[in-house]
């Protein structure tokens, strides 16, 4: 139950990640993905088959020490949003900011567990999920297409470093679910030494151990 539990935790905090960006962009003016039927907390429309089954059993039948998966990215059209320079960065930002707030949530109901009284099961599943969420707000935070942090960095970019960073962007998307997989290696064996001190340092601050 408590692996359950657990699972369950992982799977709705990449959901609510993906339901942001959607939010953020109807917030904006682009309805595509209420349209679409994203804007749910059904995890079936949410379900990529490569990202959410295939490359995460395999990894986990072949007891890989690291685990990449990841959701159907929710549609929006930039086009769309009413402030053109600004718009997709805060969609983008979006989904991260929600982790956080996810984490912040479990985090003071570590902070306050003893008047609670919760059980040590109830409060591991809670530090799951301060963890997992402040790992997948780090991670889609790194300025690499098609992280986050990547349109984020876009917006902040003067013009012509945006177009060319633009060129870049459009040539990792042409890799697909490769480029995906790609990034995640690079993140997890060049950068996770560092972001994993942020990781730690921002789960102390939350939780308070």
């Amino acid at each position: 139950m408590l692996i359950l539990a657990s699972i369950i935790v992982i799977i709705y905090s990449i959901i609510l990640h993906e339901i942001a960006h959607g939010f953020m962009a109807d917030r904006l003016g682009d309805p595509t993905a209420r349209y679409s039927g994203r804007l749910t907390l059904n995890p079936l429309p949410h379900i990529d088959p490569i990202g959410s089954i295939i490359i995460p059993g395999l990894l986990v039948l072949t007891h890989s020490p690291f685990l990449i998966g990841w959701a159907k990215p929710v549609p929006y059209n930039p086009y769309n949003l009413k402030d053109q320079k600004w718009g997709e960065a805060l969609v983008a930002a979006a989904g991260p900011a929600t982790n956080i707030l996810i984490a912040l949530l479990f985090g003071l109901l570590i902070r306050f567990s003893a008047p609670l009284a919760f059980s040590p099961d109830v409060l591991s599943i809670c530090a799951t999920a301060v963890y997992l969420n402040i790992v997948l707000a780090i991670y889609n935070l790194i300025p690499l297409p098609p992280l986050d942090g990547s349109k984020i960095l876009r917006a902040l970019l003067p013009l012509r470093a945006r177009m060319a960073f633009g060129d870049f962007e459009r040539s990792v998307y042409t890799l697909g679910p490769l480029g995906l997989v790609l990034i995640g290696l690079l993140a997890i064996y060049l950068l996770w030494p560092i972001l994993s001190v942020a990781v730690v340092w921002l789960f102390a601050l939350i939780t308070g151990t």
